[in-house]
């Protein structure tokens, strides 16, 4: 199967019980959201990258650094109905890459490898893993993953698995197809998903194949205030050019396609 292009999709909400208002939260001059975009602009195979979001705020804070966001409605009941929403003009073979709006220290390399995988097209869905610090095994907030010997996943759980020997994180972090992204959507919830609170078990349980490609990453997410804080210690740690964006990449061709399509949407 061909695929034409790889859109990037960060979805977005204002609202959150431990950390209200997150994406637009600044670290040294930039909102939250602008730095997980700027490390996507550097992901080589990405054509193009929107921001879907339900709140106006966020929307405008994406426009003022010259991204690109929609609006989407704000009774999706996951990030992945948003993007649903999103990409519903796009091609039904155009590529989607969900990528977390909370993880501004995604690595743009890993994004590759998993487009890279998807465009193999012998599985549903792509996503990602990486070894597993061992005294994080036992660490409900850290989603472990099992996989068959040529990658397919056999089970993610908030529990250790395997209950001995090496662990694998997953990275939420995924690529699939807008055809596939809008039947999982109309796919009903499952027990297993409802147990361990991953949605991803869904696509698992209505027998679907996600792949899991194992990478180097030192990601993580900023879940609250605290991680923000350590955030922006680190980013303080850098030197400028570390932190700037990268030449080459014109930014008009990485949101080209989105300004149509973003005009069709409600806007509070």
């Amino acid at each position: 199967m061909k695929f034409d292009a790889a859109i990037a999709i960060i979805p977005a909400r204002y609202s959150s019980t431990r950390f209200p208002g997150k994406p637009i939260a600044e670290i040294n001059g930039k909102t939250l959201i602008e730095h997980v975009y700027r490390r996507v602009e550097q992901a080589s195979l990405v054509d193009r990258i929107v921001v879907a979001t339900d709140d106006r705020r966020i929307a405008d804070a994406v426009e003022r650094f010259g991204g690109t966001a929609i609006m989407t409605r704000n009774d999706h009941p996951s990030g992945t109905d948003r993007l649903a929403e999103a990409a519903g003009e796009l091609d039904p073979d155009t590529l989607v890459v969900n990528v977390q709006g909370d993880e501004p220290l995604v690595e743009p390399v890993i994004i590759d490898q998993a487009i890279t995988a998807a465009r193999l097209g012998d599985a549903d869905i792509v996503t990602l893993m990486t070894r597993l610090d061992p005294d994080d095994a036992n660490n409900p907030n850290r989603v472990k993953v099992v996989v068959d010997r040529n990658g397919i996943a056999l089970y993610f759980s908030r529990s250790r698995i395997p209950s001995s020997g090496t662990c694998f994180l997953h990275l939420g972090l995924y690529a699939y197809t807008v055809r596939f992204l809008k039947k999982f959507t109309r796919l009903q919830p499952t027990p297993l998903e409802i147990a361990e609170r991953l949605e991803q078990l869904r696509a698992l349980e209505h027998g679907y194949r996600i792949r899991v490609v194992e990478v180097e990453s030192q990601s993580w997410g900023i879940d609250t205030p605290a991680d923000l804080e350590r955030f922006r210690e680190l980013e303080g740690r850098k030197p400028e050019a570390r932190s700037q964006k990268p030449e080459g990449r014109d930014p008009s061709r990485l949101t080209s396609g989105f300004r149509l399509l973003a005009s069709g949407f409600p806007r509070d």
